[in-house]
C-alpha cells in the first residue's frame, strides 16, 4: 500500500512541476509517470540498500533514461522530461534541516545533513550523465548494426 500512496504522490509531485516550468500539456501525464517511475526504483533500492546515495543514484539513472525513451517517442527535448522526473528526488529536507541547524548555531548536525544533501545531489547528477553518457554509446552502437551489410 505504501507503494501506491508513494507512486501517486510522486506522480502529482513531477506533474506540479511540469506545469510549473511550462511544459507541453500533451507531455504533462508522462511527466508524471516519469517521476513516479525514478521514486518507485529510488523506494526500492534504498529499502534494499539502506543507502540514499546508491538510491539516489538509481533513481537518477532511471529518471534519464526513461526521459531518453519518452523524448524520442514524442519527438520533445529530454529536459522537459527529465526535470519534472527528477525533482522527488532532490533532497530538499536535508538542505533545509542544514540551515535550519545552522541558524540555531549547531553546526556538527548542520555539518551532518549538508554533507548529506551534497552526496546525494551529487549522486543525482552522476545518475543523469552516466545515464546520457550509456544512452549514447546505446544509440551508436544501434546505428552501427543498422548500417552494416
Amino acid at each position: 500500500m505504501i507503494y501506491v500512496t508513494q507512486g501517486i504522490l510522486s506522480f502529482i509531485a513531477a506533474t506540479a512541476f511540469g506545469v510549473i516550468f511550462n511544459a507541453p500539456k500533451k507531455s504533462l501525464f508522462y511527466c508524471g509517470m516519469v517521476g513516479m517511475i525514478g521514486w518507485i526504483v529510488y523506494m526500492n533500492v534504498n529499502q534494499l540498500y539502506q543507502d540514499q546515495v546508491a538510491a539516489s543514484f538509481a533513481g537518477a539513472f532511471t529518471v534519464a533514461f526513461i526521459s531518453h525513451i519518452m523524448s524520442k517517442k514524442f519527438k520533445m527535448p529530454m529536459i522537459i522530461f527529465s526535470v519534472s522526473g527528477i525533482i522527488p528526488l532532490v533532497p530538499g529536507g536535508s538542505a533545509y534541516n542544514a540551515m535550519r541547524n545552522i541558524v540555531e548555531k549547531d553546526y556538527v548536525t548542520a555539518v551532518e545533513f549538508g554533507t548529506q544533501a551534497l552526496l546525494i545531489s551529487g549522486s543525482i547528477a552522476m545518475g543523469l550523465v552516466f545515464a546520457e553518457i550509456i544512452t549514447q554509446l546505446w544509440v551508436k552502437a544501434i546505428v552501427k548494426l543498422k548500417t552494416k551489410p
